[in-house]
C-alpha cells in the first residue's frame, strides 16, 4: 500500500526553505516520488510556476488544521472546477491582465475554470510586520469575499482561487532573500476565513498595481515572484487537484492514513504537529530549515524525529 505523508511549511515565519516562492518544490517533488504527500499551498506555490505533481494533495492551512484534528477527510479529485474570485479595488488594466492569464492557463493546462466574480465592496487589505517578526495583516471586508464566494459555489464551483489587491511595498530584505514574507500572513487570514465558512478548496494570490517586472537580480528563492505581473498561474494549478472536503469515509483520506508529517524544526507548535504527536504519527523536525520562532521539540517538549536535513529523510524512505 502506498505510504501517505504530509509535507508543511508554514506561510509568514520566514522559513530559510519555503518561506519565499515555491523554494520547498524541491523537496516536496523528491518525497512525492515515494508517496502521497499532502502539501500545503505554500511549500509549491511560484507564481507564475508551480511545483506541485500529480501524486500530491493541495491543502490550504486551516482545512490542514481540521483534517489533523479529524474532523474531515480529504477526497483525491483532479479536474476541479475553479472560480475565481478578484477585489473590486484591483485596476481595471491589472484585472485585464489576471483575465489573460485565467485564459492563458486554460489554453496551457486545459483547467476548468468556471468564471469569476468581482467583489461589491473593496476587500480592504493591510499587511505589515509584528515586532516578534511574523507576517501577518488585516482585511477590513471579508464578508464581501465571502458573498463572491457563494455565488461562485451556487454556479458549479468546486474550489475558489481569491485575488485581492494589495499595496505594492513588497520590502528590499525579501528580495534579498532576508526576513520574512511581507504578504504571507494576511493571505493566510483570507483563505483560513474562506475555508471555514464555506468547507471548500482555496487558495489566495496577490494583486499589486505595479505590474512591472523587474531588472534586478533578485534572491533565487523569491525570484519567481519578480519576473511575473501575476501570481495567479501557480494557484489555478495547485487547485485543479485540491481534495475535497468531506466528512465521508469512503474513498477518502483520514489522518489514522497519515504515516508521517515534515515540518520546520523551530515551528512544531502548531495544530498539525500536536495532533500527529498525540496520534502517534511520526513527525520529522528538519533542523536545516530555519524560521524566526524558537518552538523546538525541546522547548516545546514534543517528541519528534529531529533531522539534520531533508536529505536525511529523503534516504530514509
Amino acid at each position: 500500500m502506498q505510504r501517505t505523508g504530509a509535507f508543511i511549511v508554514p506561510t509568514g515565519i520566514g522559513a530559510s526553505i519555503g518561506g519565499f516562492a515555491g523554494d520547498a518544490s524541491l523537496w516536496a517533488r523528491k518525497f512525492a516520488k515515494e508517496c502521497r504527500l499532502i502539501v500545503n499551498p505554500n511549500v509549491v506555490n511560484a507564481a507564475c510556476f508551480s511545483g506541485i505533481t500529480e501524486n500530491m494533495l493541495y491543502v490550504e492551512g486551516y482545512s490542514l488544521d481540521e483534517f489533523f484534528k479529524g474532523k474531515i477527510n480529504l477526497m483525491p479529485s483532479f479536474g476541479n472546477k475553479i472560480g475565481v474570485i478578484f477585489d473590486k479595488a484591483i485596476p481595471q488594466d491589472v484585472l485585464n491582465v489576471h483575465i489573460n492569464t485565467i485564459n492563458a492557463v486554460k489554453t496551457v493546462y486545459g483547467l476548468n475554470i468556471t468564471g469569476f466574480e468581482i467583489t461589491k465592496k473593496e476587500a480592504g487589505v493591510e499587511f505589515f510586520i509584528e515586532k516578534s517578526g511574523i507576517s501577518t495583516g488585516n482585511v477590513k471586508n471579508l464578508d464581501t469575499i465571502k458573498e463572491a464566494s457563494l455565488k461562485l459555489l451556487k454556479q458549479g464551483a468546486e474550489a475558489l482561487a481569491i485575488v485581492c489587491h494589495f499595496p505594492d511595498e513588497q520590502g528590499d530584505d525579501y528580495a534579498k532573500g532576508l526576513g520574512v514574507d511581507p504578504v504571507g500572513g494576511v493571505e493566510a487570514v483570507i483563505s483560513h476565513y474562506i475555508s471555514k465558512e464555506l468547507r471548500v478548496p482555496c487558495a489566495h494570490a496577490p494583486a499589486f498595481s505595479d505590474i512591472t517586472i523587474t531588472t534586478d537580480i533578485v534572491d533565487a528563492r523569491c525570484s519567481a515572484e519578480y519576473i511575473t505581473p501575476t501570481f495567479l498561474p501557480c494557484i489555478l494549478i495547485g487547485l485543479n487537484q485540491a481534495p475535497k472536503l468531506t466528512v465521508q469515509k469512503e474513498g477518502c483520506i483520514s489522518v489514522s492514513d497519515l504515516d508521517f508529517l515534515i515540518v520546520p524544526y523551530n515551528s512544531i507548535g502548531g495544530i498539525p504537529v500536536l495532533e500527529a504527536v498525540k496520534r502517534g504519527i511520526t513527525v520529522y523536525a528538519v533542523k536545516e530549515n530555519k524560521t524566526i520562532l524558537n518552538v523546538t521539540p525541546v522547548n516545546f517538549k514534543t517528541t519528534c524525529v529531529i533531522m539534520e536535513t531533508y536529505d536525511e529523510i529523503k534516504e530514509s524512505f
